[in-house]
C-alpha cells in the first residue's frame, strides 16, 4: 500500500445538492420540504408538540413552586476555612467575614450573604461574622474555642411614618 493510492470508498464523499434551483434539478419549487405551512419555513421547531395527543408537560401535574425573592447563600465549610487558615490566606486573629472570605478565594462572589457549613475539622480559634451559621459548624466552632456572631444583611422595608397622620 502506498500513500498516493489511499482513497475514500465509494460513495463516501457526495456533493451536496443544491436545492431550490429548478424543476430540474429534482428538489426545486419546495427544495424536498414538502408542502406549505410552518414546517417547510426554516428556524422552526414546534417544541412538546405530540401529534394532537396532550403535551407531556401538560399531563403531569404541577407540583410545588419557585420563591421569587429566594436569598442565595455562598455556602462555605468548615474543612475549607481551616486550610485557607493553614495556607495563610486567612488570619485566624481577625474576625473572619465575607470580605475576609472573597480575599482568601473561599468565596467568588457576595451574593446575599456567607452560610457556615459543618464538614471538615476546624482547629483554628476563629471568631466568625457570617449571615448564617448551622448547627454542627457553630458546635464545631464554639469547640476549637472560636465564637460565631450571625449578622443581618437582608435590606429591611422602609418604615412608614405616622407623625403626619391625624
Amino acid at each position: 500500500m502506498r500513500l498516493n493510492t489511499i482513497s475514500d470508498k465509494a460513495g463516501a464523499r457526495t456533493n451536496r445538492k443544491r436545492v431550490g434551483r429548478g424543476p430540474g434539478s429534482g428538489v426545486g419549487r419546495t427544495a424536498g420540504r414538502g408542502m406549505k405551512g410552518q414546517k417547510s419555513r426554516s428556524g422552526v421547531a414546534i417544541n412538546g408538540f405530540e401529534g394532537g395527543q396532550m403535551p407531556i408537560y401538560r399531563r403531569l401535574p404541577k407540583r410545588g413552586f419557585a420563591k421569587p425573592n429566594r436569598l442565595s447563600w455562598n455556602e462555605v465549610n468548615l474543612g475549607r476555612v481551616q486550610a485557607a487558615i493553614d495556607a495563610k490566606k486567612l488570619d485566624a486573629k481577625k474576625v473572619v467575614d465575607l470580605e475576609a472570605l472573597i480575599a482568601a478565594g473561599l468565596v467568588s462572589k457576595p451574593l446575599d450573604g456567607v452560610r457556615l457549613l459543618g464538614k471538615g475539622e476546624l482547629t483554628a480559634k476563629v471568631k466568625f461574622a457570617v449571615d448564617h451559621a448551622t448547627k454542627s459548624a457553630t458546635a464545631a466552632i464554639e469547640k476549637a474555642g472560636g465564637s460565631v456572631e450571625i449578622v443581618d444583611r437582608t435590606p429591611k422595608p422602609a418604615a412608614k411614618d405616622d407623625a403626619g397622620k391625624k
